[in-house]
């Protein structure tokens, strides 16, 4: 009859800490695969916050164009017009574009076939979309036309709604159209966007 192989108090203690080494190898397993999985949605989350970010940097872009698009319309409105250029201005607070009385359709000529052209133009007439919604502006597109006091120099601006808070712009025009609910990011005009020209008038007049 064969004998049972002795284990002494050595290998005993070797076996043990085998056993040990193998569970806590276990545990460590876990840990690892948790903190791959942490570290995988951190970073998809940071991929969604860059993506976002790019498309609202895309759009503030693409309505800074469209502004300039109708800045320059209306300067070549009042430069064509040059011997009425005055009866273009408007006031700060009642500007053209969204929410004015401007009719859609125009008709007339002069100051007020353009002002009626510019207003639509800025509501986005110019481009619709399959169910009839003017899309061809920015965002509560609306523009001021300001003398300067000099009785030859005019002061375009288009004013929009931008997508982030930023620092409040100088003109006067749309001011407070464009704020938010208080405790939102967009108060204080912070998310009102402004581009301006200056229309100078020649005196064409002979010396």
């Amino acid at each position: 009859m064969s004998k049972l192989p002795q284990i002494n108090g050595k290998q005993e203690m070797q076996i043990l800490c085998n056993s040990t080494l193998v569970f806590s190898m276990r545990g460590v397993s876990l840990i690892e695969a948790l903190v791959t999985v942490v570290i995988l949605a951190v970073g998809l989350l940071g991929l969604a916050g860059l993506q976002i970010r790019l498309q609202s940097s895309e759009l503030e872009s693409y309505q800074r164009t469209q502004a300039l698009i109708l800045l320059e319309d209306m300067t070549n409105r009042i430069s064509t017009n040059r011997a009425n250029a005055a009866t273009y201005v408007t006031t700060t607070a009642n500007p053209l574009g969204v929410g004015d009385s401007q009719p859609t359709s125009c008709s007339g000529n002069g100051q007020s076939y353009d002002a009626c052209q510019w207003s639509n133009a800025l509501k986005g007439a110019a481009e619709q979309s399959s169910i009839s919604t003017n899309v061809g502006a920015m965002l509560g597109a609306r523009g001021c036309i300001e003398d300067l006091g000099t009785g030859d120099q005019f002061m375009i601006t288009v004013v929009w709604q931008g997508m982030t808070p930023i620092s409040a712009p100088s003109s006067n025009c749309g001011m407070g159209l464009y704020d938010s609910a208080t405790g939102t990011k967009c108060v204080n005009d912070l998310c009102r966007r402004t581009v301006s020209t200056i229309v100078r008038i020649a005196n064409l007049a002979s010396p």
